[in-house]
């Protein structure tokens, strides 16, 4: 069964390849003469921390935004385009080497899946202070998980592997909720990790269903987000090659790292993004 969701996850991104490709032909004007490095830098770092839990949406909207790379408008896209690939690697990595029940991990990908590809549709048409008061106010319940979590306030936890019956049922419902979220630029990890710890499985169990959850939902995703234009183009190819070092850097030879302290950062970039966006859609900027 591992070995079928490695051939589905390797088909979805061989068409998000190709849609990608045939895009980037069409429209290879715009990628002249514009500097990567800020970009790449952000592709990498966001990446790296994103393989070890933290998340990628959050800190990258964030950067995106501090350094002017692309409009608030394009961010959605921009984020799920250029992580599509990383993220990938990373559900082939941590599906392969953590167990999971197949019921349990294959449902709730599915239903993930589901949520983004209705998700996309939406939000890739939505106007920039649609898309700025959606993102501001998402990411403020992506703080509240991840604060609770570092607080302690949300219990559970345990050594599941699986569920059934009304919890499976509560997960894939909310997983599908995160799928759609996920293409209005909100991060699934600290969501996903909150609801795998609330229904009472192994803290190590989020790490492939949060991943292969966002590898599964993310090529659909993003092939909307390319036929409909709206992400940006020079940025996203920007961050795709640095970010699959990241992953394969921090999967394979990074041991440990002050992860708290580090995620208290990142509550704190959330919520000051958050805040930006917020003040943006009430002046009317985009």
């Amino acid at each position: 069964m591992i070995l079928a969701i490695w051939i589905a996850l390797i088909i979805l991104a061989i068409i998000y390849a190709v849609a990608l490709i045939k895009d980037i032909t069409k429209h290879k004007s715009v990628l002249e003469n514009i500097s990567v490095v800020k970009t790449a830098i952000i592709g990498f770092v966001v990446n790296f921390f994103d393989t070890l839990g933290i998340g990628s949406f959050a800190p990258q909207t964030a950067l995106l935004k501090f350094t002017k790379q692309t409009e608030d408008r394009l961010i959605p896209g921009t984020l799920n385009v250029s992580n599509t690939i990383p993220v990938l690697i990373q559900a082939l990595i941590f599906i392969k080497i953590v167990e999971v029940e197949v019921i349990t991990l294959i449902t709730m990908l599915l239903s993930a899946t589901a949520g983004a590809i209705l998700g996309a549709g939406i939000v890739s048409k939505l106007s920039v202070r649609k898309i700025q008061l959606t993102m501001g106010f998402a990411l403020l319940v992506t703080a509240f998980f991840m604060l609770s979590g570092q607080m302690e306030w949300i219990q559970g936890g345990g050594e599941a592997i699986g569920l059934t019956g009304w919890k499976l049922a509560v997960a894939i419902g909310a997983n599908f909720v995160l799928g759609a979220f996920m293409t209005a630029g909100i991060g699934m990890y600290a969501p996903c990790m909150a609801l795998i710890y609330g229904l009472g499985m192994s803290p190590l169990v989020a790490f492939p269903i949060m991943m292969g959850s966002c590898a599964f939902l993310m090529p659909p995703a993003s092939v909307k987000f390319i036929k409909e234009g709206a992400y940006n183009r020079k940025a996203s190819l920007a961050m795709i090659i640095p970010g699959i070092i990241a992953v394969l850097i921090a999967a394979f030879f990074v041991k440990s790292l002050p992860l708290n302290t580090l995620r208290w950062v990142v509550i704190g970039v959330v919520l000051y993004t958050s805040f930006i966006m917020l003040k943006s859609a009430k002046q009317g900027n985009g």
